[in-house]
């Protein structure tokens, strides 16, 4: 576990990546500014009964906090079958004991043929879950810090439940980041505000009730050991962990944490009077000590930052939110769609500033985040490499350029590991991990270990940031890990003799995760991408003043195109029929990417749009990803079919659902899916503002009839 206490803001003052950017219906500065305010409470998220499927959320992308209905995680129990009222850090890891010493190095990789050689993989033959296997998915995993919640008494005693709550409304204030709930208990009402520090993992919150004064509300502290699971908690195994309580002071508290080998502190403050009292092993409650207003704050950090000092009051938290939130909204990007005459705008500028939020809290922070943010755990809280684009690079393209750099040095963290991985592999360079957590290390997996979809990503992320600081500084910033990604990628393509030319696979894993790795040559997606990435790579040695890499320019000049069928690209080059049997319509039609995603260099426009074209009338759309409904709309955008980009965005899909809280929600256990927030965002900040050699119309992605008018501002243009 490792973090500063106290960061430097979510994002912080730098000018030159904050000039307003404005854009009205001709594309030019609008007539005035707009109503960034108004714009963004009219999508406030307002609930009025406990539901479970859609939680809040408060956080500063380090750390997240999820609430039910009372403000806190009073009743977390309901909520753990739906979206799990998580706790959550970037910094908060838990390894299980390790019974049999096993690491990822040690693992016996299977060995795949690759051109005359062999090849090992982290693969798990016949997907058999070993117990090394299980520890080596499963550990590290991100830990559940803490549950806090109300104590509540009904009048005649006992614990209430959630159905005993009336009268509730529970409103998001997305413009200060409060979060403001209102019910009644016995017809007593109760006043809740919570807020989450934006430079300190601390949560704050102020209640008003009579029930204080009648000492029938209490905040309750609760601790569980690490698990990997969904929930992120394991409260069965009160002597597995241990929690010491160092009273600093008549209304403050310190209490060390040890899981194991991993150890956190947390930090408690109230008043302005009241009693801590251990209910039981891991278990406290704060007593206020009279009156109708009561404050408590909570701070988490690593026990290496923690220090002495206590948490900050509910006052500076309050300002300080306030504050921050002001500021996010007032210098990103922003897209007003409140003059069209489609109906359906109202729908997709909810989701547009939902997902702003979302992704600010919970995909902003140190480490890429894993698919549930901060929520709750889903593949034990392991983040996913080929996804880090879905969650974060469009803040680039939203002016917040600042939010993605925070994750870009893991990368460098890391390099030692990826080469290794390649070096092991027989490769130069270095090859990224797919699922993995804070030290890089892979995960076994019978598909992850074979994808490369993710290698060109951090040349992607490098040549955004150069895109809006170019220099030196950021060319010798990025160039190690441009390079030794680069190597790799000439590296792997391999030479086919017969065909006098370079190829990717086998093995080869696409994106499109349903064709037989051994058997796989040269998806279409990760081909265009590869020639992209190359293609990145060598600019950055000429920017740099340097000579392109010999053998770079060899595997470009040799490499395959994208291969043909019946006049439409084929989702991989040993796939000719995937137009032909239903059973390939499925998964990720990864194929549009080539001219989506990217700018689609040797694309052919006529052959995308006769891929489009059957895509969109034969793919199994039950059987999509949320991410995948962006990326449609992105290459609809550049085949300059604007009704079909945002008919993507809103597409009524089983993957496609936001619920009110802004979450897209997959499936049962994948409640809640970042990568679609991200990629929503992407696309629609493209479809607005453009992409290079985009027509010179307002709005070029968005249909041209009228039917929409698009008020943007701070937008960059897309590749």
């Amino acid at each position: 576990m490792r973090t500063a206490l106290r960061r430097p803001w979510l994002l912080p003052t730098l000018p030159l990546l904050l000039v307003p950017v404005l854009g009205g219906e001709a594309g030019r500065p609008a007539p005035s500014p707009i109503d960034r305010r108004a714009l963004v409470s009219r999508h406030d998220p307002v609930l009025r009964s406990m539901d479970a499927d859609s939680p809040l959320s408060i956080g500063n992308g380090q750390f997240a906090f999820t609430a039910d209905v009372t403000g806190l995680q009073t009743f977390a129990e309901a909520y753990e079958q739906t979206v799990p009222l998580g706790t959550l850090a970037q910094w908060g890891w838990h390894r299980a004991p390790n019974p049999g010493g096993w690491t990822i190095d040690s693992y016996r990789f299977t060995e795949y043929e690759s051109h005359g050689r062999k090849v090992g993989y982290a693969d798990i033959p016949g997907d058999r879950r070993t117990p090394e296997v299980q520890w080596l998915r499963a550990n590290p995993h991100r830990l559940h810090l803490g549950r806090i919640g109300f104590e509540l008494r009904t009048k005649d005693g006992r614990t209430a439940a959630p159905a005993d709550l009336t009268g509730i409304e529970q409103r998001l204030d997305l413009w200060s980041g409060t979060l403001e709930s209102r019910f009644s208990l016995d017809g007593e009402p109760v006043e809740v505000i919570t807020i989450c520090h934006p430079a300190i993992d601390a949560v704050a919150v102020r209640v008003r009730s009579a029930l204080v004064r009648e000492g029938r509300l209490a905040i309750r502290l609760a601790f569980p050991y690490g698990t990997g699971e969904i929930v992120t908690a394991d409260w069965s195994r009160p002597e597995a962990h241990q929690t010491v309580v160092h009273l600093a002071g008549p209304r403050t508290a310190r209490l060390t944490r040890r899981l194991d080998e991993d150890v956190y502190s947390v930090s408690a403050a109230w008043g302005p009077s009241g009693t801590l009292v251990e209910r039981g092993r891991h278990e406290f409650v704060v007593e206020p000590g009279g009156g109708e207003a009561f404050e408590f704050v909570s701070a988490f950090a690593p026990a290496a930052t923690a220090g002495d000092a206590g948490p900050p009051s509910f006052d500076d938290t309050l300002a300080a939110a306030r504050e921050h939130w002001k500021r996010f909204w007032s210098e990103g990007g922003a897209i007003d769609l409140s003059g069209s005459r489609d109906p359906r705008w109202r729908e997709l500028e909810r989701r547009i500033v939902l997902s702003q939020y979302l992704t600010a809290i919970q995909c902003s922070g140190e480490l890429p985040p894993q698919e549930t943010g901060l929520t709750f755990n889903s593949w034990y809280g392991k983040f996913h490499l080929e996804m880090h684009w879905w969650h974060a690079a469009h803040f680039a393209l939203w002016n917040r350029l600042p939010m993605l750099e925070r994750s870009l040095g893991y990368y460098q963290r890391i390099l030692p590991r990826a080469r290794g991985t390649a070096a092991r592999q027989g490769y130069r360079g270095a090859r990224w991990p797919k699922m993995t957590g804070p030290e890089g290390a892979e995960s076994p997996s019978p598909i992850g270990p074979l994808l490369v979809w993710q290698q060109p990503h951090p040349i992607f992320y490098a040549e955004l940031v150069h895109r809006a600081r170019p220099g030196r500084e950021t060319l010798e910033r990025f160039r190690e890990v441009v390079f030794e990604t680069a190597e790799f990628m000439a590296s792997y393509a391999a030479w086919d003799e017969k065909a006098g030319r370079y190829v990717l696979g086998p093995p080869l894993q696409c994106a499109q995760e349903i064709f037989p790795a051994a058997a796989t040559v040269n998806c279409a997606f990760e081909v265009a991408y590869w020639r992209w990435g190359l293609q990145a790579a060598q600019r950055w040695r000429e920017r740099l003043g340097l000579a392109r890499e010999a053998r770079w320019d060899e595997v470009l000049t040799k490499l395959s195109g994208l291969a043909v069928h019946d006049g439409k690209y084929v989702f991989a080059e040993t796939a000719p029929a995937s137009f032909d049997d239903p059973k390939w319509a499925r998964d990720h039609p990864s194929v549009l990417g080539a001219l989506g995603v990217l700018p689609g260099e040797g694309v052919d426009p006529a052959t995308m749009r006769r891929t489009f074209d059957w895509i969109w009338e034969h793919w199994s759309w039950a059987d999509t990803w949320g991410w995948d409904y962006p990326m449609i709309a992105m290459t609809a955008a550049r085949l300059g079919d604007g009704r079909r980009a945002v008919d993507a965005l809103l597409m009524d899909a089983p993957k496609n659902v936001y619920r009110p809280n802004g979450h897209n929600y997959q499936r049962p256990g994948l409640t809640i899916y970042l990568p679609g927030n991200g990629g929503l965002l992407y696309a629609a900040a493209m479809m607005a503002a453009g992409w290079d050699g985009s027509p010179d119309r307002p709005a070029p992605g968005f249909p041209g009839d009228g039917s929409w008018t698009v008020r943007w501002e701070g937008l960059r243009r897309a590749f």
